[in-house]
C-alpha cells in the first residue's frame, strides 16, 4: 500500500490560493476516482475538487475557512501500489483535520448535590411571597409602566423591598425565571448567542463590500419612474408569445435603456482603475445583475447587452440566474462587469442606496412598483409607478452626470417606443 496525495489544483488564472468551504469526505472514507473530495472558493466562484485516485482518505489538509494555495496538499489517501508521496509526511506543516476531542472533566468525589430547580426569582427571593391575594403590590410608577409594557401580573412577582415593594430587580428575577405574563403567555430573556464564522461566499461579499465603500465616495439619486406604458407593453408581448419565447420581466427592459443611456454617457459604462489612475471606458455593456442564492449574493455578467435582442438578453437572463443559483456557474461568467443593475423584486422598498460594484463606477436598483396618486394637473390620478436608486461613484462621475443619466433612463422607460428606436 502507498500514499496518495491530492493537491489543490489550478482553479483560475491568477489563483494562488483558495478557501475551504466545504468537506464531501473524512478521515476513513473510500473514495473512486472522480468523487467530489471537497468545495473551495476562489475570488468568484466555489470550485468542487474531484479525487484523482481510488483510495481511504488518511488525513485531510486543512479545517473549513483554511487558505489553501494552488499546489497545497488537500487531501492524502492509502492507495494500492506505491503512491506518489511517503507514509511519513514529514515536515510539511497541515492544519488538522478536526478539533481534538476535549479531555473530560475529572470527576470529584464530593460533588454538591444540585438545589431543586427554582426558578431564578424564586432562589433570589428566598422567604419572599408574591403579595396576598387582593392586595394591590406595592411598586414605584415605573416598575408599574414596565410591567404593564412587559404583559407581567405583578400580584405574581414577589417584592423584596419594605412590605414586599417590588424593586425592578425583582422584575427583571421574574422575567428571567419565566414568569406567567397575562393572558398565559410565558416570556423569559433569552440570554443565549450563537457563533456563526463568516466563511466561503459570505466571507467573499463582506470583503468585496467593504472594499467598496471603503475605496469609493458614492453619490446616489433616487427618481420616480411611472411604468404603466412599459408595463403595458410587456404585458402584450408575453401575451403574444407565451410559450415560445421566454418571459419578459422588467430587467431585459432596463437592460435596453441602459444601452441607449451610456452610449451618450460612456463614462458611466466603465472601470475605475484607482492604483493607476485609469478609467476604462467599454464600448460593449457587460452588465452584472446582482442575484440572490442560497450561498449569498452573487453578480452574473451578462456580456455585451448591447449586441442582444429584447428576447436574447431575457434568455441570457434567466441561463444566469439559474446557473448562478445552481451553483453551475462558471467563472468567466462572474468577471468583467461595467455596470450593474440589482433588484429585490417584489421585496424591495420605496428607495435603496446601492453599493457600486467595484471597480465599476455606477449601479441602478431597481425598487418596488406600486399604485401611487400622481397630480395631472387637475386631479389626482391612480399610476403605476416605480423609484430607480442609482448610485456612482463620485470621484469619477459628476452629480451632474449623474442626474442626467438618470433622467435618460426615465425617459426611456416611460416612453417603451423609444426603446426600438434607432438612431
Amino acid at each position: 500500500m502507498g500514499v496518495f496525495e491530492i493537491r489543490l489544483p489550478d482553479v483560475g488564472e491568477g489563483v494562488a490560493e483558495a478557501e475551504l468551504i466545504e468537506w464531501h469526505v473524512k478521515p476513513g472514507d473510500v473514495v473512486r476516482e472522480d468523487d467530489i473530495l471537497a468545495a473551495v472558493m476562489t475570488d468568484k466562484a466555489a470550485v468542487e475538487v474531484p479525487s484523482s485516485a481510488d483510495g481511504k482518505v488518511l488525513e485531510l489538509g486543512g479545517e473549513i475557512g483554511a487558505m489553501i494555495p494552488v499546489g497545497g496538499v488537500l487531501v492524502r489517501l492509502e492507495v494500492a501500489g506505491a503512491g506518489n508521496a511517503a507514509a511519513d509526511p514529514g515536515a510539511e506543516p497541515r492544519a488538522p483535520a478536526a478539533a481534538p476531542e476535549p479531555e473530560p472533566e475529572p470527576a470529584t468525589e464530593t460533588e454538591p448535590v444540585p438545589e431543586p430547580a427554582l426558578p431564578p426569582a424564586a432562589k433570589k427571593a428566598g422567604h419572599r411571597l408574591p403579595p396576598p391575594e387582593g392586595a394591590k403590590p406595592l411598586a414605584a410608577p415605573s416598575v408599574r409602566a414596565r410591567a404593564r409594557a412587559e404583559g407581567v401580573n405583578l400580584r405574581q412577582v414577589p417584592g423584596s423591598g419594605p412590605a414586599g415593594r417590588i424593586s425592578h430587580e425583582d422584575l427583571d428575577n421574574w422575567i428571567a425565571s419565566g414568569g406567567i405574563r397575562q393572558g398565559g403567555v410565558t416570556r423569559g430573556r433569552n440570554t443565549g448567542v450563537e457563533e456563526i464564522r463568516v466563511v466561503g461566499m459570505r466571507r467573499k461579499i463582506a470583503e468585496k463590500m467593504a472594499l467598496a465603500k471603503r475605496q469609493i465616495p458614492h453619490i446616489t439619486i433616487v427618481e420616480e419612474v411611472e411604468m404603466g406604458a412599459l408595463e403595458d407593453l410587456r404585458a402584450a408581448l408575453n401575451k403574444k408569445h407565451k410559450g415560445q419565447r421566454p418571459k419578459l420581466t422588467l430587467l431585459p427592459f432596463l437592460l435596453r435603456a441602459i444601452v441607449e443611456a451610456v452610449r451618450e454617457q460612456p463614462g458611466l459604462n466603465a472601470r475605475f482603475d484607482d492604483e493607476d489612475g485609469v478609467i476604462h471606458r467599454h464600448g460593449g455593456v457587460h452588465a452584472g445583475i446582482a442575484t440572490q442564492t442560497e450561498q449569498g449574493l452573487t453578480v452574473p455578467v451578462l456580456h455585451h447587452a448591447e449586441a442582444g435582442s429584447l428576447w436574447d438578453n431575457a434568455a441570457e437572463i434567466q441561463r444566469l440566474a439559474e446557473v448562478a443559483r445552481d451553483g453551475s456557474i462558471k467563472r468567466e461568467e462572474l468577471s468583467g462587469g461595467t455596470i450593474t443593475i440589482t433588484s429585490l423584486g417584489p421585496l424591495g422598498a420605496i428607495a435603496t442606496t446601492p453599493i457600486v460594484n467595484y471597480p465599476e463606477v455606477a449601479i441602478v436598483g431597481v425598487n418596488k412598483m406600486q399604485i401611487r396618486p400622481v397630480w395631472d394637473g387637475q386631479q389626482f390620478r391612480p399610476r403605476k409607478m416605480m423609484n430607480l436608486s442609482c448610485s456612482f461613484d463620485h470621484r469619477v462621475v459628476d452629480g451632474w452626470d449623474a442626474a442626467v443619466f438618470v433622467q435618460k433612463l426615465k425617459s426611456l422607460l416611460e416612453t417603451p417606443a423609444m426603446l426600438f428606436v434607432e438612431g
